[in-house]
């Protein structure tokens, strides 16, 4: 058999046992909390395999969001707006709640909808945040991210797909990085629908 370099709980198997072929298995012994030990079941899955699970993780976000913050999977469903966005919301939130003209803080992840990273107030490496403070007025904000946010309470996130005819229409609309390559590669998918993660911090 090919050596395969890359060892899951068996917990985590399976969940997707009708997805990947299982490698070989071994069981190690973990000591618990009464000084006995208990056996743990572990499988090791090829690299490829390792980053189709990936995949598939972040695709579903009833597997990307952490237990806490994730709604039941039957209540994640999208919702229309009248400007066509779709959107889903993640986590209620219980601060105020956001109205078109409010001043709010907000951070951001932007993906094409192929789910290629575009780009995030929120560094993927160190988790270090840049959120950024924008007025909900069209003339400063593209108009599909200004109706993801009214109606939001802060500490609630959203996820919304955006049509480009509500996006980036024009190069001086926020959000978009100061960096140039960055803003580049932003700009460079605006005749594309973008998939917004948006988490409102404060309505300010």
């Amino acid at each position: 058999m090919k050596a395969c370099p890359l060892w899951m709980p068996a917990s985590m198997m399976m969940s997707f046992t009708s997805l990947t072929p299982r490698c070989d298995a071994r069981t190690i012994w973990v000591k618990n909390s009464y000084g006995g030990l208990n056996p743990r079941t572990s499988y090791r899955i090829s690299r490829r395999t390792f980053v189709g699970i990936g995949v598939l993780i972040y695709a579903n976000p009833a597997f990307a969001l952490p237990p806490k913050e994730a709604k039941d999977s039957e209540t994640l469903r999208y919702r229309k707006l009248d400007g066509g966005v779709k959107i889903q919301d993640i986590i209620e939130g219980e601060g105020p709640e956001a109205h078109e003209g409010d001043l709010v803080e907000f951070n951001y992840v932007c993906r094409r909808s192929n789910g290629y990273f575009v780009h995030s107030t929120v560094d993927q490496f160190s988790g270090e945040s840049r959120p950024v403070v924008l007025p909900l007025d069209e003339k400063q904000i593209i108009q599909g991210l200004k109706d993801v946010i009214v109606g939001m309470k802060a500490g609630g996130k959203r996820r919304a797909l955006i049509p480009p005819d509500v996006g980036y229409v024009n190069e001086n609309l926020k959000p978009i990085p100061d960096e140039f390559g960055p803003r580049r590669s932003l700009l460079s998918h605006a005749n594309e629908p973008l998939v917004f993660e948006v988490q409102l911090l404060k309505v300010l």
